[in-house]
């Protein structure tokens, strides 16, 4: 474990490859799984205002499910989720011409049509987050439908950490990321022996 300000990293994140590979696994960790993905309280607040703008992009499943769940509920962790279709799908979920699922929300963003971003808890995988007193602890969620992630990180040798740069800085600041590659500059060396 390596400490960052009061964020704590497993060791995962600076040794284990990765880069999403949507044209193997087809976005499947926005279908799988069995809770929709966790929401910051103020992520429910800007949601909501943004949805009229992506109300047309979601499917008429999500759409009726929205409409009498809301967009999030409250899973057995007790943390607020988002909603998802037939305990699977999440509400938020489009599938593109080559068959790849996406979020909407991004979609807009990208398109500039919203200045609401995917939930960071989406935007960090596979990176998970627990908040605990006093510091918050990084770990990396591993899956099998990853492993196409996992050979095209390898492949290019980049790590978890490289790969999640835009999200951790969203999350935590750029300083705090440059205090990550430092500790994967060291670690590195340590490994070498130097």
């Amino acid at each position: 474990m390596i400490q960052v300000g009061d964020v704590i990293l497993s060791d995962d994140i600076f040794e284990e490859h990765f880069i999403c590979d949507l044209s193997k696994c087809k976005g499947s960790c926005c279908v799988e799984g069995d809770a929709g993905a966790p929401l910051e309280a103020d992520e429910i607040e800007k949601i909501n205002s943004i949805l009229p703008e992506i109300w047309n992009d979601l499917s008429p499943l999500a759409q009726s499910l929205i409409n009498t769940q809301g967009i999030s509920y409250t899973d057995y962790d007790g943390e607020q989720v988002t909603s998802i279709i037939n305990g699977r799908e999440c509400v938020f979920t489009y599938t593109d011409e080559d068959g790849i699922v996406k979020c909407a929300i991004e979609k807009a963003h990208r398109e500039g049509r919203i200045d609401v971003r995917k939930p960071i808890s989406c935007h960090l995988y596979p990176i998970r987050v627990m908040k605990y007193k006093g510091y918050t602890a990084l770990n990396y969620s591993r899956w099998s439908i990853c492993k196409p992630a996992i050979a095209l990180g390898k492949s290019q040798g980049v790590k978890i950490y490289q790969f999640l740069k835009e999200p951790l800085i969203r999350a935590y600041g750029e300083e705090w990321y440059q205090e990550v590659c430092e500790a994967a500059t060291l670690l590195e060396q340590e490994k070498r022996g130097e």
